[in-house]
């Protein structure tokens, strides 16, 4: 018992942070919690640091299952379903998570930070091998769940139309939507027809990914050849971000935080000239292009990279809260769950995942790496699912070639897509 109350959550003993956790719960329940942006991070924080805790010492689901990224994001979404969080607190983060753009905040310090941090020879071998794995792995994976679909009974154009194409195209907003209006224009029918039969796809696919990452996770402890514990690259004596000795200053995190914000402002701006191409893809090609030339400042580099440690340790668990109460439907999935539904999101995910490890071993990436970048995520749902992916599997600092599967990748996804709505529909 002595021990148990000598616990620490995100640094505050455990008697003291039930009492928050107890008084912020009441004030939910009372209708008393504040509005904006201090009440939803409020709540992401305190219940992401508690379902952290909670996952990371759960038997079964710490070692298979993602441990706390997939608690906080399950939990949180259970709750919601059960009807446990008022419907003005979930409207409420839902805000803050997108309309206010939490969410862009963090991609935007994490995808800065990693890239600025990384080592530069590492950068430029990795990113040109990189795309030809994910686009490989996905063409097989589309061609698999078509021949399941056709021997199932569900047809082969359905299986890739409406399963693989959905779970590949970068999420909800950037893939589902352009989709769902793409097939309405071609079939002459309603999109919101169309998008209830690609919701429930992108929603498993999303969960699907998440568990499998876990489990490619467990896998590289158990075969230890297959991982490079968070490096991408084979033989590359260098991690993914750079070592400095360089100490956190509070003037250093205001930089960092500057230096995100503007790549950001620059990706927006660039995405408005071509809105062809997702605002989080020219980005990462703006921080890529300049990191590969030098172009930013050693001094705003290790910045950038101490800001993104900040956000990652402090709100992690807070975004995945976030993430599990405003974007992930529970009755979708609960509806959607036939075995030959489960069957086809299970191919596209395990064949994607197993041809991104074969292929990135083929051209020098550590297997569990690559199927966890160039494949899972790919099939997840967009820069949300990349965060719980890399979450379950504890792989954070490989949130920009994570993006640019979800993203590049995604944007390629929806132009094949227009290509076959004018074939096969």
């Amino acid at each position: 018992m002595g021990k148990a109350l000598d616990m620490e959550i995100m640094g505050i003993q455990l008697p003291l942070y039930l009492l928050i956790t107890a008084v912020t719960a009441a004030a939910m329940a009372v209708r008393w919690l504040p509005s904006g942006m201090l009440g939803a991070l409020l709540v992401m924080m305190v219940f992401g640091g508690l379902f952290n805790v909670v996952g990371n010492n759960l038997p079964i689901v710490k070692t298979y299952l993602g441990g706390g990224a997939i608690v906080c994001i399950f939990a949180s979404a259970a709750l919601v379903y059960a009807g446990l969080i008022p419907e003005e607190v979930v409207e409420n983060i839902n805000g803050f998570m997108n309309t206010t753009g939490f969410l862009n905040f963090y991609i935007a310090a994490l995808i800065t930070g990693s890239i600025l941090g990384m080592d530069r020879s590492l950068l430029l071998r990795a990113s040109v091998r990189f795309l030809p794995v994910a686009v490989c792995a996905m063409t097989m994976a589309i061609f698999c769940v078509g021949i399941v679909g056709s021997v199932v009974g569900y047809g082969f154009v359905d299986a890739v139309m409406y399963v693989a194409i959905p779970m590949m195209g970068g999420g909800m907003g950037a893939g589902v939507v352009p989709l769902s209006g793409m097939y309405a224009q071609a079939l002459g029918t309603d999109a919101s027809m169309v998008i209830s039969r690609m919701i429930p796809a992108s929603t498993l696919g999303n969960v699907m990914a998440i568990v499998g990452a876990g489990l490619l996770a467990k896998l590289g402890e158990i075969k230890p050849g297959l991982t490079g514990r968070g490096k991408l690259m084979k033989g590359h004596s260098a991690d993914m971000t750079e070592t400095d000795s360089s100490s956190l200053s509070l003037e250093t995190l205001g930089i960092g935080l500057i230096t995100a914000m503007f790549f950001f402002q620059l990706g927006t701006i660039i995405g408005k000239l071509v809105p062809a191409v997702h605002a989080y893809a020219w980005m990462i090609i703006l921080v890529a292009f300049s990191k590969a030339c030098g172009i930013v400042p050693k001094k705003f580099e290790e910045s950038a990279r101490q800001w993104s440690q900040f956000v990652m340790k402090n709100w992690t668990s807070a975004l995945l809260v976030g993430i599990g109460i405003s974007m992930i439907d529970l009755g979708a999935v609960v509806d959607a769950l036939s075995p030959m539904y489960l069957l086809l999101v299970f191919v596209v995910v395990g064949s994607v995942a197993l041809g991104a490890g074969v292929g990135g071993h083929l051209v020098g990436f550590y297997p569990i790496e690559a199927g966890i970048t160039a494949g899972l995520c790919t099939t997840n749902m967009g820069g949300t699912g990349d965060i719980a992916v890399l979450s379950a599997a504890g792989r954070m600092e490989l949130l920009p070639f994570a993006q640019i599967a979800t993203r590049i990748c995604g944007a390629l996804v929806l132009i094949v897509a227009s290509l076959l709505t004018q074939v096969l529909f």
